[in-house]
């Protein structure tokens, strides 16, 4: 019997097979070793509470393009500052001394003293979130949907109203220049031009709006500083009374006018999700924003009221009072302070505003082509655009007067929505990590919102009548969102 002799594997082939093998053995250590670095990296991570329930926020999980974080803690009092800073502070000073005389600086160190009372409300509900929204997340996570969106609603109203207003006072100043800039062609062209490159600067990146927006700050500071700084020595001290308290009338509807010179600061919180650290920068930034303005504006007035003798009946008060201690000169250097002012302000706005239309439109609040980001910029580029649009459209039809009225009402409700939303944040995320909080429990909460409300009660008759109607518009809006969310799942 013949035995068959077994085949010996050729060399090649066994080398084949050892080089398997020891590929095999190869990823196995890789796998152990990625293995062990992932339980030691786990290991060494600080643990922290949920900042938010589960389903409040929507998942940004392969989701497309998302934002950079590109606004560092400059960049957000910047915004901050430029919110407050803008065309107001030019001529309610003439406004505040026709109510109150010689105690008018009165009312801005009590508007700055409530305003501190929304600030601190607004810095303790900012360092819980990094996503954008700034109040209507607030009001939406406290109170639910329909808050949010009637308060998304009103601030987006609100920014719309301030970018047309702005951009109005932005062309009479620059009619100063070149008159036929303040009316007919030359005011459309005008408006086009300004509203037309901020949208420009904020579809092409988050840096460029925000670049443009630190340059501008400091641009629009020096003017006013140096109005200060040389006015404090002109100042007579006998036309104005500090100490003296006004009448609680005249004060209230100072102080209500004085709302739209002190606001603004509330756009810092609303691009959290492109800034850096925002739990530690924008509570920050908030606060170093409006103590800077409220010492500076303070001592304008002062300055304003001591140098000009009509102070009360003047249409142009900084720029008069300018070319009292500076001649014709410093009448020219506070109009072309008011020009980057205006377009300063006009930059934070046109920044902040498409993000709150992106954030109304994430949550399925607004057509979701709102809330695309572009794959190359990474910006709401269609919110940016249509944001514009309309503001341009309000500047070209609405007077200026009406406008800050809207806008000043508008922020109101929102403040106070978001001040009665610190108190209810506290119960609904007491493990949450808070960088900043107001001291003294929901007594200061409480109290801005009382005070927003007070004010609220100084509009007139056909003012809440607006207010009311856009609420009203916000409820169409709700139920048909909601709608389309019922009828999409």
């Amino acid at each position: 019997m013949q035995i068959e002799k077994r085949k010996e594997p050729c060399p090649s082939a066994l080398l084949f097979r050892n080089f398997k093998h020891e590929i095999s053995n190869l990823k196995s250590r890789i796998f152990n070793l990625r293995f062990h670095f992932a339980i030691l990296n786990f290991q060494s991570l600080p643990i922290r509470p949920l900042m938010r329930p589960s389903d409040a926020i929507p998942s940004h999980e392969n989701a497309g393009p998302r934002f950079i974080r590109a606004v560092g803690l400059f960049g957000l009092i910047a915004i901050a500052v430029n919110g407050v800073i803008g065309s107001g502070i030019f001529v309610l000073p003439a406004t505040v001394a026709a109510l109150l005389g010689p105690a008018s600086p009165v009312a801005y160190i009590v508007a700055a003293a409530l305003t501190a009372l929304m600030v601190a409300c607004f810095a303790e509900a900012g360092g819980l979130f990094e996503q954008t929204g700034g109040p209507y997340l607030y009001a939406r996570e406290a109170f639910g949907s329909f808050v949010g969106l009637e308060v998304g609603w009103m601030f987006l109203l609100s920014r719309l109203a301030a970018a047309s207003a702005i951009a109005n006072a932005f062309t009479a100043y620059l009619g100063y220049f070149w008159p036929p800039m303040s009316g007919g062609v030359g005011r459309a062209i005008a408006l086009t031009i300004l509203l037309g490159g901020l949208a420009w600067l904020n579809v092409v990146g988050v840096r460029y709006g925000a670049w443009a927006v630190n340059l501008l700050t400091i641009a629009k500071s020096v003017p006013l500083l140096l109005f200060v700084a040389v006015g404090i020595f002109f100042v007579d001290s006998g036309r104005f009374q500090i100490l003296t308290f006004p009448d609680t009338t005249a004060l209230r509807q100072a102080s209500l006018a004085l709302i739209f010179a002190f606001g603004g600061f509330e756009n810092a919180s609303v691009p959290a999700e492109e800034a850096k650290n925002p739990a530690r920068n924008l509570p920050l930034a908030l606060i170093v924003s409006v103590a800077l303005t409220a010492v500076l504006y303070i001592l304008i007035q002062i300055v304003a009221l001591g140098t000009l003798p009509g102070l009360a009946t003047d249409a142009t008060p900084l720029a008069s009072a300018g070319r009292v201690f500076l001649g014709p000169a410093g009448a020219l250097i506070i109009t072309i302070g008011a020009v980057l002012s205006t377009t300063g302000s006009d930059s934070a706005v046109v920044l902040v505003g498409p993000r709150v239309l992106y954030a109304l439109a994430e949550r399925g609040q607004m057509p979701k082509a709102l809330a695309r980001i572009h794959p190359r910029y990474r910006t709401p580029h269609i919110a940016v655009i249509v944001f514009a649009v309309a503001a341009w459209a309000l500047a070209l039809y609405g007077s200026f007067e009406e406008l800050v009225m809207v806008s000043a009402i508008a922020r109101l409700i929102f403040c106070a929505t978001t001040c009665i939303a610190v108190p209810v944040l506290r119960r609904k995320m007491p493990n949450a990590t808070r960088t900043f909080k107001v001291p003294g429990g929901p007594i200061v909460p409480v109290l801005a919102a009382v005070t927003s409300l007070w004010l609220l009660t100084g509009v007139t008759s056909n003012q809440a009548i607006a207010g009311c109607v856009a609420l009203a518009c916000g409820a169409i809006l709700y139920a048909i969102f909601k709608r389309i969310g019922r009828t999409t799942t």
